[in-house]
């Protein structure tokens, strides 16, 4: 027997167990959403958007990580993006929910019709095999509930603003607008994801208790500026309209 028939077995292995450990990583946002859930129930707020922030880190590098193992080559059984949309509904959609209704953020009389809006909104998104352009735009509000119960709890404008807030948000799930994706989009590349990561740090900045008030208001300004530039960037993808696949370009 040659060594490579003797290893080859042996690395198959090893490449089956590796997309398995990266489908592992991908279900910990499940286990992250309970955490989650649990902080909700115990009134910790900060602590539940710390573990929506960890599971929104984990989706955020579990597809390359999964591209980089070729899990689709090594677990062909897996539906890897059904895998992907059932744990991001839980953690952008349904725990940041409860969270908005438990946390005041939206008068107690129109909370659970408001949850209603982000769950049902959020089911079409999720569910439209258009959800995203040919170059990796979001078509219309591409359901960041977590992203908006962080900034209605550290902003606190106040209950009829959130739920302002949430009805609008809820209404552009529909529209015909444009939202980037930071690291999927190779437009302003790799800007996009500079900012993305600039964002990250401030969200994460944002809930640490421990700032004084000149330096949490520093962090919620560079929140917003790296969160202003995002969506300008779908706002200009939005204003130039959808292109043309190459080769597709009409004759004369």
């Amino acid at each position: 027997m040659s060594l490579v028939s003797f290893l080859q077995p042996r690395r198959d292995l090893m490449r089956i167990a590796a997309a398995w450990l990266v489908h592992l990583f991908t279900a910990s946002g499940v286990v992250l959403a309970l955490l989650a859930l649990e902080a909700i129930a115990r009134s910790e707020w900060r602590l539940a958007l710390l573990w929506l922030l960890a599971a929104l880190a984990v989706d955020g590098v579990d597809g390359t990580v999964a591209r980089w193992a070729r899990v689709k080559e090594h677990v062909p059984r897996i539906d890897g993006e059904a895998f992907d949309l059932i744990v991001d509904y839980l953690n952008y959609v349904f725990v940041p929910a409860i969270f908005i209704c438990r946390a005041g953020l939206v008068p107690e009389a129109l909370a659970l019709p408001l949850a209603s809006a982000i769950l049902l909104s959020s089911v079409y998104v999720f569910v439209r095999r258009d959800m995203k352009t040919p170059d990796n735009y979001f078509r219309g509000f591409p359901a960041l509930w977590n992203v908006v119960a962080l900034y209605l709890f550290v902003a606190q404008p106040g209950a009829a603003a959130g739920a302002l807030v949430v009805a609008i948000l809820a209404i552009l799930s529909f529209a015909p607008i444009r939202f980037v994706h930071p690291f999927r989009v190779r437009d302003f590349q790799p800007w996009l994801r500079i900012i993305a990561i600039l964002w990250a740090i401030s969200a994460l900045a944002l809930l640490w208790p421990g700032w004084g008030p000149d330096t949490a208001r520093l962090w919620l300004w560079l929140s917003y500026a790296s969160a202003a530039v995002l969506l300008a960037m779908g706002l200009l993808r939005t204003l130039r309209g959808d292109r043309l696949p190459a080769g597709d370009a009409p004759a004369g």
